[in-house]
């Protein structure tokens, strides 16, 4: 006879792709924390399994891994998660917003697709139950899981503003602009792309049958290091070549580049990746290729004649790729420029193959380079450019920007790759603004932008002491002229043509500014003349011109105010003048040619 008590700590694990792990119910149960993912690892998690995802149909198609989930069998033949509820969350907000933007697309909704959002299971009493793959059983969530599932448009409900709440919507906002930007319309690519990503991602489910058995693999699993193997099989290769005497000290260098990589909660082998874009002629590695290109390219690199010497480098690069997640220069000095792409672009890491290629220049000269790269890397942004494009891109031009020395040679370098680069997105990034609502971007990217265009004007008028953007955007509201949820009078007062929805308007981004938070709070959702008073006491020249024409006398400030307009009433034609008026700013605030 099985003795029950040896059975009941029994462990399963399997390798599961999505496809597979879908295929059964999920619910986390109600002493479970909140969704606690932002939009960085939203984004992250996205960005990796783009970087695997293979450029063309036929090519072929390495498995990835993103981690396992810990679950215990619950009733009815459905799984309490007890570890990965944030991993197993975000899956399922993709394939709902897979499903949603290509009905946006006019696409069909696949049955496959739909079938991994919910389906039919088998009640104890025999019935047939209707059940989304997962579900959130704390309070916290307030439904908004099963909202998404269903297609329920956020702007259409009224839900508790709970951490959950916003954070689910803040990380399935992000899964959309990630849809949009990588495959703007391409409704075959997004649909190559989802079929990667439920049949090539993978996670480990392990499964036990108590909770208390699955609590203490959970504790165990999150107390052991995965080991790096690509790595170890690099560091392999160099001690291979080195001398014996030398061991302890490739040893001692090694463990210092991994150490540094691991305080700056960067990925090993992404940094391997980007060490080689930056530092050889290659504009095309997956991560999976990464030792062989080492173990074939041993002349070029150096390892086999000087190890020691190669462990030295590739250790200083792994310093100045911390320092640059950091917002730092080489120098360990602050960038405000590479701190305004993270607040762009929290998952962005292209940019790390162009500032490795430039680690040799001057700090000012790297500064300005910084400076032309957030301007680049938000046309890229804002254009839906696909990140696998510009990173190709950095990958190819970083060969010419090693050769830099001088000023000058910089220059001449920005003048071959970056202004091209901008003048052929100059008509996509004049209709992208001239179209911009807030449900098109994430919240933190609109909020960016909006400060960015409020942190040019006051620079501009009042100098240095305006230059840093966190200070535009950390403690300021973004403010609806017309409120979201307007009052009767703003109603009555806001006209518009009849074809048109006054909802329409509120999104755009001509609807909204930077407000100081008690000034905000204290206008609340009064009327448009009301809230003038407030806008005249804001610190941020773009909201105050909104009420009044700023001359103060100094031709500084004046420049910096040129082409804003004061308004005396706010309607759809306001709100259409103003979206014009900042496309124009923005053209100026981010270097785009005219």
């Amino acid at each position: 006879m099985t003795n029950p008590q040896v059975q009941s700590q029994t462990i399963e694990s399997l390798d599961l792709s999505v496809e597979k792990i879908l295929s059964d119910f999920y619910v986390v149960p109600s002493y479970q924390r909140e969704y606690v993912w932002d939009e960085e690892q939203v984004e992250q998690l996205m960005n990796d399994v783009y970087e695997a995802f293979p450029d063309l149909p036929g090519l072929p198609t390495a498995e990835y891994f993103i981690g396992s989930i810990v679950v215990t069998p619950g009733a009815e033949g459905v799984f309490e998660l007890i570890d990965g509820q944030q991993r197993m969350t975000t899956i399922f907000l993709f394939v709902c917003a897979m499903r949603d933007r290509l009905q946006g697309l006019g696409v069909e909704t696949i049955t496959h697709l739909s079938k991994q959002i919910a389906s039919t299971s088998m009640s104890e009493l025999g019935l047939e139950i209707l059940r989304y793959r997962v579900s959130l059983q704390y309070e916290d969530s307030a439904n908004v899981l099963e909202h998404v599932a269903r297609g329920d448009a956020f702007e259409d409900l009224d839900l508790p503003r709970t951490r959950s709440v916003e954070n689910i919507q803040r990380a399935y906002e992000a899964i959309m602009a990630f849809l949009r930007t990588s495959f703007d319309e391409d409704a075959d690519e997004l649909r190559r792309f989802y079929a990667y990503f439920i049949n090539r991602v993978k996670l480990v489910r392990i499964r036990t049958e108590s909770v208390a058995h699955a609590l203490k693999v959970f504790e165990t699993v999150n107390d052991r290091g995965v080991g790096l193997d690509s790595m170890d099989l690099l560091k392999n290769l160099m001690f291979m070549r080195a001398e014996r005497v030398e061991f302890d000290r490739l040893k001692e260098i090694w463990k210092d580049l991994i150490d540094t990589l691991f305080e700056a909660g960067e990925k090993p082998l992404r940094f391997l990746r980007y060490f080689i874009f930056a530092n050889f002629k290659v504009d095309r590695l997956k991560e999976d290729q990464i030792y062989r290109w080492f173990s074939d390219n041993e002349a070029a690199c150096g390892y086999g004649e000087d190890p020691l010497g190669f462990a030295k480098r590739l250790r200083q690069s792994g310093k100045h790729y911390a320092r640059f997640t950091k917002s730092k220069n080489v120098d360990g000095t602050d960038n405000r420029y590479l701190s305004n792409i993270y607040s762009l672009s929290y998952a962005a890491r292209q940019q790390y193959i162009l500032l490795l290629a430039a680690s040799h220049l001057a700090v000012a000269d790297f500064i300005e380079l910084s400076r032309q790269l957030e301007n680049l890397f938000f046309a890229y942004i804002i254009t839906r450019e696909p990140t696998k494009e510009f990173e190709r891109r950095f990958a190819q031009w970083a060969p010419y920007l090693r050769k830099c020395r001088t000023r000058g040679e910089l220059q001449a370098f920005l003048d071959e790759y970056f202004d091209p680069a901008r003048r052929r997105l100059t008509t996509r990034y004049e209709l992208a603004f001239q179209e911009l609502h807030e449900y098109q971007v994430p919240k933190y990217r609109m909020r960016y932008i909006i400060g960015k265009l409020a942190q040019y004007v006051n620079e501009q008028a009042y100098g240095a002491t305006e230059a840093d953007l966190t200070k535009f955007l950390s403690t300021r509201d973004v403010e609806h002229i017309l409120s979201q949820t307007p009052s009767d009078v703003e109603v009555a007062t806001f006209t518009h043509p009849e074809d048109t929805e006054l909802a329409d308007y509120i999104p755009m981004l001509g609807n909204m500014t930077l407000l100081e938070h008690s000034i905000n709070r204290s206008i609340g959702n009064r009327p448009f003349v009301e809230k003038l008073e407030g806008y005249r006491q804001s610190h941020f020249l773009l909201t105050r011109s909104i009420a009044q024409p700023i001359r103060l006398g100094a031709t500084q400030i004046d420049r910096a105010v040129d082409g804003l307009e004061t308004f005396a009433a706010w309607n759809a034609g306001a709100v259409e003048r103003r979206q014009a008026i900042l496309t124009e700013l923005a053209r100026r605030v981010w270097d785009m040619p005219a």
